[in-house]
């Protein structure tokens, strides 16, 4: 499940709203799927700088081990130094990191896991990426907790005539075609709830996570606008000169802090198939 480079400037200006944005109520109803006492090894696949561990660790009870795994040895260093505080009660929480493209980890490598975790990873997979994420998670026989997938909903305050079509056009570059195959992009949610479904009865819990920007969020907002535009005309190159003045008006609003912008995404809690019982 190769991934496209993201910068730790970036991570590090949208963790903020990654944290706010994910669904508490999916960590209360992890909490009742993991064991009541040991310790517990956390795998995170595409870590990135370690958010998902700095924001979950302190939510969760008990000693946890987490092991991050990403292919960015500077991400991976960053993450070592910034680790997650103490669980939930005061337990010790340790790490590791381990460099490696998370689409050659094979099935026995998170043998060992409690609980599986990914952030902002699914909608960049391809339909074979997601089918062998799925496949590690079963054989891993653990909740899989995986937030923040892009929905390909956008809605911004004051509204724009260009707002629409750019959106069209950034949706479509989610789901464009590379070498690796086409993308998911918006699709990733969906695919993902029907993907584990298939696999004996596993059970996903989706909930929407957006992001709500306004006024004290002008960086983030401004620097997710022209990423977002980019990507739009990377799609639609016929676009760059139609938006010139699009985009000059935004990022001037939402430098002024006169712009909000709500980005849908969906987090996904997947739970193992329960055994049966005997007759």
């Amino acid at each position: 499940m190769t991934v496209e480079g993201v910068s730790a400037g970036w991570l590090a200006l949208r963790e903020p709203a990654d944290a706010a944005a994910r669904a508490r109520d999916l960590v209360d109803e992890l909490r009742r799927h993991l064991p009541a006492t040991g310790d517990m090894v956390i795998h995170d696949l595409g870590c990135g700088t370690g958010s998902m561990g700095r924001w979950l660790a302190p939510l969760l009870p008990g000693p946890q081990h987490w092991v991050l795994h990403d292919r960015d040895a500077d991400l991976l260093e960053a993450a070592t130094a910034d680790p997650p505080g103490p669980a939930a009660g005061g337990a010790e929480v340790t790490l590791e990191t381990r460099q490696s493209d998370i689409n050659g980890l094979g099935c026995g490598e998170l043998g060992d896991a409690t609980l599986i975790t990914a952030s902002a990873l699914l909608d960049m997979l391809t339909a074979d990426e997601l089918s062998g994420l799925a496949d590690l998670c079963t054989a891993a026989a653990c909740p899989a907790l995986l937030t923040l997938s892009v929905t390909g909903r956008v809605e911004f305050t004051p509204a724009d005539a260009l707002d629409r079509r750019v959106a069209a056009a950034f949706n479509a570059h989610q789901r464009r075609t590379t070498p690796r195959g086409a993308l998911l992009g918006p699709d990733a949610p969906e695919a993902a709830i029907m993907e584990f479904g298939r696999r004996g009865g596993a059970e996903a819990i989706a909930r929407s996570s957006p992001w709500r920007l306004g006024t004290s969020d002008a960086e983030l907002i401004a620097e997710w606008f022209e990423g977002w535009l980019w990507a739009a005309c990377e799609q639609e190159p016929e676009l760059s000169s139609q938006t010139d003045s699009y985009k000059r008006r935004r990022v001037a609003e939402a430098t002024a802090g006169q712009l909000e912008v709500i980005v849908d995404h969906a987090d996904l809690l997947v739970l193992p198939p329960q055994p049966r019982s005997p007759r």
